[in-house]
């Protein structure tokens, strides 16, 4: 999809209804939250003892906690756009609900409609991110969930600019109204969205909560990465709450004001990261940008902590705020954590509707809504509690952005291939430039057996780099023992082979490995010269892969890389400093050919297949 494919969703039915429905539920979402605030909730609060904007919170979160199974399981049982609908009728009522409470200065019934908003919000999110997958190619879940993003967290600041604007210049009256426009808006845009088969139409309803929770949580544990995205995504809403919790601390007694410019600052980064997602990632899911993601906010965050406490007290207003010295460098910060959670939120999101169960997603995205909520609960009391230990907002930036290295690094030590990726991302977008043709002939799901020349020590991440399923590399012994590449062959899972009359049992141990994956619908990718190329030539195929399709006989798709040959990871004989300076910015090319089926397939054939492949540039 190219870049301006990601907007022209926009003018699409298939995306453009919903995309409408799901930016006016947030907007609403933040204009009645922060409505509320303004007009009723504080001397309410106050009088309770409670914070005003905690109570809100909590009351706004708790529907996840108790009703994200039921959601989940509501939105793989039916058509998942009759459920948007039903979800958006039910918010003009919610509405409604809210404008009376409004008109009647009535704690109890605001408070109630903000309860009734998170519920409407809990039933939204699994039928809103499990409907991507169903209406959008692979090629087009990364464009399509960076602007999900992007226009939820416009919408955010929208609602809550419009409550402050509402209530300063025109009453709560008008507020009341702005509400029900705004419902009437999205329940108008959702009646356009087309419908769509159910994705578990026999699937049994637990009327439990808490036994549908349970469910949910064990459909997402089904898959070791999905699981693990999703506590990445569970942690960026934590980091995410924490950071939203001390803008006003950060403001240095610039008001209200200042506080709404972070947030639009933020906001603004934030979309801004996402969409750039599409573009950085080569239209695909690319987990490669996740650790990038990391890292940012790692870096940022520490920034923040610096510079925060070199801000003095001003009086209220934008204008005092800016003329301090280091105020244009707090925004910087506010922006790159925005710019960099993007970056780091929109792939975790397409990993889980890309791998996880089409027929169990919505009950995934049910428990990453539940695990969302815990977690941004455990940020107002890690919050709350670091700063009753006297902590400052500047420490507290700075604990919680080493927090977050640790979190990272402990994630990719869980699930390496986060990591593995990230390098090579780098790698092809600092050494080389990578060119891709044909690769829509690997197919998108079940097995494969992958076939590819062997030009140097970085063909596998290349390989992996322009593949967004995961590979298993059958790769010889002495480079697998290899110092460096050990450690990043380990993490992805290569099988390390020697020949037979050099280690019988290695050798048979690559055959039932390979057999073992093929078996469970894997891609596995060999190397059949059985050796790195010493003269950038092709070598012949040896035999060994006529046995990996008697043991398992699945289609065999060749692969050619060129423009490697010469880089400082071949074996080429020149001296180290030409081949590095070749490797700067050059050209490297990934072919793909049609698969080959297995009965057909033959070491000559798969050979002749690779060389029209990678043509005249080795």
């Amino acid at each position: 999809m190219s870049g301006s494919r990601q907007f022209r969703l926009l003018r699409e039915r298939r995306f453009a209804p919903f995309f409408v429905a799901q930016a006016c539920g947030a907007g609403n979402d933040n204009l009645l939250t922060n409505l509320l605030l303004l007009a009723v909730a504080y001397p309410t609060a106050r009088a309770a003892g409670l914070e005003p904007k905690l109570l809100v919170n909590l009351l706004f979160i708790l529907p996840f906690v108790l009703f994200s199974g039921a959601a989940g399981q509501l939105a793989d049982r039916f058509d998942k756009s009759r459920v948007l609908q039903a979800v958006k009728a039910a918010e003009l009522a919610i509405v409604a609900l809210a404008a009376l409470g409004l008109a009647l200065h009535n704690a109890a019934l605001l408070l109630a409609s903000v309860f009734l908003m998170g519920t409407h919000a809990a039933f939204f999110a699994p039928a809103k991110y499990g409907l991507l997958p169903q209406v959008l190619r692979p090629s087009e879940l990364v464009g399509g969930n960076a602007l999900l993003a992007a226009g939820t967290f416009v919408a955010i600041l929208a609602g809550a600019l419009g409550a402050g604007l509402l209530v300063a210049h025109a009453g709560v009256a008008a507020g009341a109204v702005a509400l029900l426009a705004v419902a009437l808006a999205g329940f108008g845009a959702s009646l356009w969205i087309p419908r769509l088969p159910p994705a578990a139409p026999g699937l049994a309803l637990t009327l439990n909560p808490w036994a549908a929770t349970r469910a949910n949580l064990e459909a997402a544990r089904a898959s070791r990465a999905v699981f693990l995205s999703l506590l990445g995504l569970s942690w960026f809403w934590f980091y995410g709450a924490l950071l939203l919790a001390q803008l006003p601390g950060l403001a240095g007694g610039g008001g209200a004001d200042v506080v709404t410019l972070m947030l639009g600052v933020l906001a603004v980064a934030v979309g801004s990261g996402a969409l750039l997602c599409e573009r950085l990632s080569g239209h695909k899911v690319e987990i490669g940008l996740v650790p990038f993601g990391s890292i940012g906010l790692t870096l940022f965050a520490l920034d923040l902590g610096v510079a925060a406490p070199q801000l003095a007290a001003t009086a209220p207003g934008v204008g005092a705020f800016l003329g301090q010295p280091h105020a244009l460098r707090l925004l910087v910060d506010l922006a790159g954590l925005g710019l960099f959670g993007g970056l780091y939120a929109v792939p975790l999101y397409a990993v889980v509707q890309e791998r996880a169960p089409p027929h169990a997603l919505a009950r995934v995205i049910g428990a990453n809504s539940m695990l969302n909520a815990l977690f941004m609960v455990a940020a107002a009391l890690y919050g709350s509690l670091l700063l009753a230990l006297g902590l400052t907002v500047p420490q507290l930036l700075l604990v919680t952005g080493a927090v977050n290295a640790a979190v990272a690094l402990y994630i990719y030590t869980l699930l390496p291939e986060f990591l593995l990726r990230f390098v090579a991302w780098v790698l092809i977008h600092s050494l080389y430039r990578l060119e891709e043709r044909g690769l829509d002939n690997i197919p998108q799901e079940g097995a494969a057996l992958l076939v590819c020349n062997h030009v140097s020590f970085a063909d596998a991440l290349v390989i992996s780099a322009a593949c967004p399923r995961p590979i298993r590399f059958v790769m010889e012994r002495a480079i697998f023992e290899a110092p460096v590449i050990n450690v990043l062959a380990r993490g992805m899972k290569a099988v390390p082979i020697a020949p037979h009359k050099v280690d019988a049992a290695v050798y048979e141990q690559a055959f039932a490995t390979v057999a073992r994956e093929l078996s469970a619908g894997q891609l596995v990718c060999i190397f059949p010269e059985g050796r790195l190329t010493a003269d950038g030539a092709v070598a012949p195929f040896r035999p060994g892969l006529m046995r990996i399709l008697a043991q398992t006989p699945v289609p065999v798709v060749p692969l050619a890389l060129s423009g490697l040959w010469g880089s400082v990871f071949s074996r080429h004989r020149a001296r180290a400093l030409a081949p590095l300076l070749r490797s700067v910015s050059s050209r490297v090319g990934i072919a793909a050919g049609p698969p080959v089926p297995p009965g057909e397939a033959t070491p000559e054939l798969l050979r002749e297949r690779v060389l029209a492949l990678r043509g005249p540039r080795a």
